[in-house]
């Protein structure tokens, strides 16, 4: 087994996910029905770093779930600018794996105070943040004693699918997510997505995804930046088309996140326009079969977190202690 802390951790998901599945359900349950008698007007999202890659999974999951409108917050608002908003008969959701960052401790404690329903979804249960809310969704995912979150932040996506399955009703998907720790079991036996190779003489890259795979590919360049020392900016397909595309010609790499849900045929429409074009792109993709659409972006991050310590150290960085990084960031 590798000594990376962060591959040890991401090989603890599946045993933690399910814990929380079976853990959270009755807790899930009554806030699915909360929010049902509720009807929220919009669902307010708060987090930071990979924390925040989670509000766009959570964006196209609750919009596509329950037709419920998802924004993201800008915490500064609140802990730089000092405006308080109008959250009433909102629900309001801060992830965050410390609960400890004093702006989104602020946040929380704004958005209650300005009638919305607050509920966190939080690893560390007696945190500062728990103090502030009205309902606690703990991940259990036990300790993260590595830099890059990846247990925390795959119990994260699990949570949300099960809060959006349940208030939403749907059955065939809450069957799919019982599967979910075998299927991430599954992911961590393929081979890897990305070599180290694949970054020979790369300095900038491009991580295309549309949908929930633009979700995966904001937080796949999160991690190539921040643990790798890469480069790497995340891009919808079609946002790409109409403003970046032209970055090919300064020696950019392109990669491409597969996600076979509602939007691949159009996605890939665009994938292929690129390739036509004479745009090499490397397609980041599962060779799982018969993986649930929903389901299928925490099974390939589930895989991928598990490349970046080659990738690392083919850089020459040890990615227990990337530089410039530190375990808990708090910001104001």
């Amino acid at each position: 087994m590798s000594n990376s802390l962060l591959t040890q951790e991401a090989l603890e998901t599946p045993e933690r996910v399910a814990e929380q599945l079976e853990e959270n359900e009755h807790a899930i349950e009554k806030l699915g029905s909360h929010l049902k008698i509720m009807q929220p007007r919009f669902i307010y999202m708060v987090g930071r770093g990979s924390s925040d890659h989670a509000t766009g999974f959570a964006k196209y999951l609750f919009e596509t779930e329950t037709g419920v409108p998802v924004v993201g917050a800008a915490p500064s608002v609140t802990s730089i600018y000092g405006q308080k908003l109008n959250l009433e008969k909102s629900l309001v959701l801060v992830v965050s794996q410390s609960g400890r960052s004093p702006d989104i401790i602020e946040q929380a404690k704004m958005a209650r105070e300005a009638g919305a329903f607050v509920v966190a979804i939080v690893n560390d249960e007696d945190s500062p943040l728990a103090d502030e809310i009205d309902v606690i969704l703990p991940l259990k995912a036990g300790e993260q004693q590595a830099v890059g979150a990846t247990k925390t932040y795959l119990a994260t996506l699990s949570a949300l699918l099960q809060l959006a399955a349940t208030w939403s009703h749907n059955k065939e998907l809450k069957k799919q997510i019982l599967q979910l720790p075998d299927y991430l079991r599954k992911a961590i036996d393929q081979p890897a997505l990305l070599m180290p190779e694949d970054f020979d003489h790369v300095e900038h890259c491009a991580i295309l995804g549309r949908g929930f795979g633009f979700a995966v590919a904001k937080e796949i360049a999160l991690k190539l930046k921040g643990l790798c020392g890469i480069h790497a900016e995340p891009f919808s397909t079609a946002e790409f088309m109409h403003s970046a595309a032209g970055l090919t010609e300064h020696n950019l790499k392109v990669f491409n996140t597969v996600i076979t849900d509602e939007s691949y045929k159009t996605h890939m429409q665009q994938i292929r326009r690129f390739a036509d074009n004479d745009l090499p792109i490397r397609n980041i993709q599962s060779q799982l079969k018969d993986i649930p659409a929903r389901l299928q972006p925490l099974t390939l991050l589930q895989r991928f977190y598990l490349d970046l310590t080659p990738i690392a150290a083919s850089r020459g960085i040890d990615i227990n202690c990337p530089p410039g990084l530190q375990k808990i960031t708090k910001t104001v």
